[in-house]
């Protein structure tokens, strides 16, 4: 069993924002299966994807997202090396994806309460960039932001890249998303759907 969780804040006014690109990406790849079993737990909602693969939306808030991930991982005994975190990152440029197998937060909030809670940097993660090149007077601002006209007109093509990279990890394993993934976008290959 693997497990994938797409890191955000819930409520309506975070929907669009930037700090919310983990929860849009899984929710990008739940758009392509019909028949998904879903089970709402106390700090979570799991789709279950065949057999093999649960998709993960927290309803913590983006600081405590350990809590839902410890959740999942005890109640399906899924180790946290058989997880894919999925987040945000302003230190990349917007829309390119970085595969990682293992590592520290990076300084950001989320993974880092992911790591305290299952005690190990050993977890798969998938980072979206959100970075620009314009100075910015408050980060916090700008993460918690809604994407710009730009951006969102951008944004349906990254959403399905990050949603091929979480297929493929779901298919073969971290090393394999990273050598298809972290590539230029010219060289990276689609994945063939689990099951629809």
């Amino acid at each position: 069993m693997k497990a994938v969780i797409g890191l955000g804040n819930p409520g309506r006014q975070y929907e669009r924002t930037r700090h919310n690109m983990g929860r849009l990406a899984v929710r990008s790849l739940l758009q392509r299966y019909t028949q998904l079993e879903t089970v709402e737990h106390k700090l979570s909602v799991v789709y279950r994807i065949g057999e093999l693969a649960l998709v993960v939306e927290p309803l913590t808030y983006m600081n405590v997202s350990g809590l839902a991930v410890k959740e999942i991982c005890e109640r399906y005994s899924v180790t946290p090396q058989e997880c894919l975190v999925v987040y945000d990152d302003y230190a990349l440029p917007f829309g390119k994806l970085r595969a990682r197998k293992r590592g520290s937060a990076g300084g950001h909030h989320g993974m880092e309460s992911v790591i305290a809670e299952l005690q190990t940097e050993d977890i798969p993660r998938l980072r979206i960039g959100i970075g620009t090149e314009q100075p910015l007077p408050d980060l916090i601002d700008y993460v918690l932001g809604e994407f710009t006209p730009e951006e969102q007109a951008k944004l349906p093509e990254i959403l399905s890249r990050a949603a091929d990279a979480i297929e493929c990890f779901l298919q073969t394993d971290i090393e394999t998303v990273m050598n298809r993934f972290n590539a230029p976008a010219e060289r990276q290959t689609k994945e063939q759907p689990l099951t629809r």
